[in-house]
């Protein structure tokens, strides 16, 4: 920004507050790595093993599991009301019943499961691939699928956090920094100087 006909250098932000040491060990520290490594396999494996159990008729060609699963979380009551607890997403899922999308949606979740858990376990955008992985455990958690999806979704969660590091043991060692391109610390700062008016700068 000009002031007085020189550039003048931005100031840094004066709030004081800054990340724990081990919050930037797990979240910003290459050297972490191996932890995310271990926490991907994981719930890569869990994904790509649920799709590969899917990988059946009644996912693949009429989606009959699926909508047989839908329709159960619709049929389900308590004393208190419906299961879904939320009329927009009751009202989400009986419009993929009553237009039969649940055909190609259910293919749709079968390939899902296989590319985020092969996506997980290879390190490939795990930013992307766990957001997508904690998207599907919600859903799945909304239609009464509870099991590994409570776990798996928090896990997600902390893969998304640490996007940046957690695929360094992994395909995004190659891939991020060519996305992202090089690292601001990598880069030259150019320092400028204030100019000042003589009258200020004490020569006249």
């Amino acid at each position: 920004m000009k002031r007085g006909g020189g550039m003048v250098k931005p100031m840094a932000s004066p709030w004081p507050v800054h990340d724990p040491p081990f919050l930037t060990f797990l979240f910003s520290d290459v050297r972490s790595g191996w932890l995310w490594l271990v926490l991907r396999l994981y719930v890569g494996w869990k994904w790509l093993e649920a799709g590969l159990q899917k990988w059946t008729p009644g996912w693949l060609e009429q989606g009959v599991a699926l909508e047989r699963l839908l329709e159960r979380a619709l049929a389900t009551s308590s004393a208190e009301g419906p299961f879904i607890a939320f009329g927009w997403y009751r009202d989400a899922i009986s419009y993929v019943l009553h237009t039969d999308a649940y055909v190609w949606l259910a293919r749709l979740v079968v390939v899902a499961e296989i590319v985020v858990g092969i996506g997980l376990i290879a390190g490939v955008l795990v930013g992307v691939t766990s957001l997508l992985a904690a998207f599907m455990s919600w859903n799945a958690m909304m239609v009464g699928v509870g099991g590994a999806n409570v776990l798996l979704l928090p896990l997600a969660l902390l893969l998304v956090f640490a996007w940046k590091v957690a695929g360094y043991i992994g395909c995004d060692y190659f891939f991020l920094p060519r996305l992202l391109g090089p690292s601001r610390q990598n880069i030259p700062q150019q320092h400028t100087v204030t100019r000042y008016p003589p009258y200020l700068s004490g020569r006249m």
